[in-house]
């Protein structure tokens, strides 16, 4: 009888086994072969083959090995001996802005005469007769400030009943005609407003140009007159925003200044709502400078989102410690070689300061929000980790951005307070050969380790690389080629694909999910038409991108 038995338990086992390798079962198994595939996990940096499940990874490894894994009717695609690498993280950038329609046209950044922009902006005013504001982006201020007449009349020249905007390339001033001025309120009595200068002549009316956040109150006040902007904000972001970012490679990014007086987060939120969300987000709503912080933080906290199921998250804190460098308005420890602006301090200005920081961090953080703190400045990067050690906790993921002039002694303070350095080096301003032009500005010696990251990596910080899109290429592999060969800042090429990929999941809070490729995680991840690994460093930026997955699925390439 026992015999019988066991002959009938086999018979069945065997039936089992018959039903689960039965070739006719539909099977949703991707097998990835014959790659040279680079996981950024320490415990096994590279992998021959990959099988994905669901959207997540199954196995990784060697090829016969992941092929024992798979199901016989596993898809098998040939990966050709090209390199893969796990998608790119992009934690600073301002995709709606770049690709948004609310900005009529684009001036010529290297135009070294103002008088020749006037074409293109009288074009744009004759085009939209029915827009109450025409607002532009592309000029240098430098090139402004050397007119030979004041910025206003240019533009008045133009029009002066229908009020004119032009952002500056960098996003930190404005300029601006005199029907612009007078519906912002500004005239020779206004004082300036906090983090911001209004410009003006000699005989103290403003002269046209609005620096840092008195800038910022014009495109607020011109992008609130524009009827369908948040229909432009939509159309730019789903149509434009998104596919750049998967043809670069980028599966994950933070929104680094998302206005929520403009309805920026309603804008994502209907993405994703409408199931066109190719891309992991997480949004840094803006801090307004001028707005009671009472009011402020309540509405922020109003607005908070967490969803671990969601690729759409409200989850960090942009704002600006201080201002940028050209403008004289980034905080340094030092007086600025010229000035500007005749101010009582010459030093540079703070959107948001020390007190104020530590004061948002104390009430934000609980919530669960991090912060994103740009800081250009020196000072501004110490009064920001001041501010962090002061109110921060262990629980907070806080960084600060642009770090372009750091104290060495605050280079250790980044690893114990656990804030990381997030920089931007694709833009050619941050290549060496170009620091020392920042010598009339500040102390020659400052700009001999502009944006430092050799050194802070040496001190244990925590790295991230962001493009800052658009005022820098989004192209990760322009930063990645910069990154590796800024001697005597340079980081090596597998620390700058960490700061792209394992680091910023970190700052994400999606580093369980994504930013390295091992089993259990999401396959996020890209093909790239060259090793990165066996080629040049100056040949890195060429690399193109073949295909970009998000939770295993294609979003670019064939």
């Amino acid at each position: 009888m026992k015999i019988i038995l066991i002959l009938l338990l086999t018979i069945l086992a065997s039936c089992k086994a018959d039903e689960n390798n039965d070739s006719s079962i539909p099977t949703n198994e991707q097998l990835f072969i014959n790659g040279q595939i680079y996981t950024v996990n320490e415990n096994q940096l590279w992998a021959e083959a990959m099988l994905i499940e669901n959207g997540v990874i199954k196995a990784i490894g060697a090829k016969q090995e992941v092929e024992n894994v798979a199901s016989e009717n596993a898809k098998v695609i040939d990966l050709e001996n090209k390199m893969v690498m796990p998608g790119i993280h992009d934690v600073h950038l301002h995709p709606l802005e770049a690709a948004s329609n609310n900005f009529k046209f684009i001036l010529d950044g290297d135009e070294t005469d103002p008088e020749n922009y006037s074409f293109e902006i009288e074009k744009a005013v004759q085009e939209n007769p029915n827009l109450e504001w025409v607002l532009g982006w592309g000029f240098d201020i430098y090139v402004i400030l050397e007119a030979t007449r004041e910025p206003i009349e240019i533009l008045d020249e133009i029009s002066t009943t229908k009020p004119i905007a032009v952002m500056e390339k960098t996003s930190h001033s404005i300029w601006v005609n005199s029907k612009a001025l007078e519906l912002v309120g500004f005239d020779a009595n206004s004082p300036n407003p906090t983090g911001g200068v209004i410009m003006k002549d000699e005989d103290g009316n403003p002269n046209g140009i609005l620096i840092d956040n008195a800038g910022n109150l014009i495109v607020d006040l011109a992008i609130a007159s524009i009827p369908n902007n948040e229909e432009n904000d939509y159309d730019g972001l789903v149509n434009f925003a998104l596919p750049e970012l998967a043809k670069n490679g980028i599966t994950s990014i933070c929104d680094a200044r998302t206005y929520w007086k403009r309805n920026h987060h309603l804008t994502w939120q209907k993405a994703e709502n409408e199931g066109k969300l190719t891309v992991r987000a997480n949004l840094g709503l803006w801090i307004y400078p001028t707005e009671d912080d009472g009011t402020q933080i309540s509405t922020i906290k109003s607005l908070y989102s967490n969803d671990p199921n969601s690729f759409l998250k409200i989850n960090q804190i942009k704002l600006y410690s201080d201002g940028i460098v050209i403008n004289t308005t980034s905080v340094m420890e030092e007086d600025f070689l010229i000035d500007l602006f005749n101010l009582s301090t010459n030093n540079g200005i703070n959107y948001i300061t020390e007190s104020r920081i530590s004061h948002y961090i104390s009430e934000l953080e609980p919530t669960g929000f991090d912060f994103h703190i740009h800081t250009i400045g020196n000072k501004g990067v110490n009064e920001s980790l001041n501010a962090i050690g002061q109110s921060g906790t262990a629980k907070g993921r806080h960084r600060l951005t642009h770090i372009e002039y750091v104290n060495p002694s605050d280079y250790s303070r980044f690893a114990e307070l656990n804030v990381t350095a997030d920089a931007q080096v694709a833009g050619d301003f941050t290549k060496p050969e170009h620091w020392h032009e920042n010598d009339e500005l500040v102390n020659p010696s400052l700009n001999e380790n502009i944006i430092p990251l050799k050194s802070l990596n040496q001190a244990s910080a925590r790295i991230t690389l962001s493009s800052d899109w658009d005022v820098s290429a989004v192209n990760p592999f322009i930063g990645m080629q910069n990154a590796v060969m800024r001697t005597p800042q340079e980081l090596s090429l597998s620390e700058t694909i960490k700061a792209y990929t394992k680091n910023a999941a970190y700052v994400m809070r999606q580093e369980d999910k994504v930013g390295t490729l091992e089993v259990g995680k999401e396959a996020d991840f890209i093909i790239l038409s060259q090793n990165l690994f066996e080629i040049s460093a100056t040949q890195i930026s060429q690399t193109k991108v073949l295909k970009t997955y998000l939770q295993g699925e294609i979003i670019y390439g064939k």
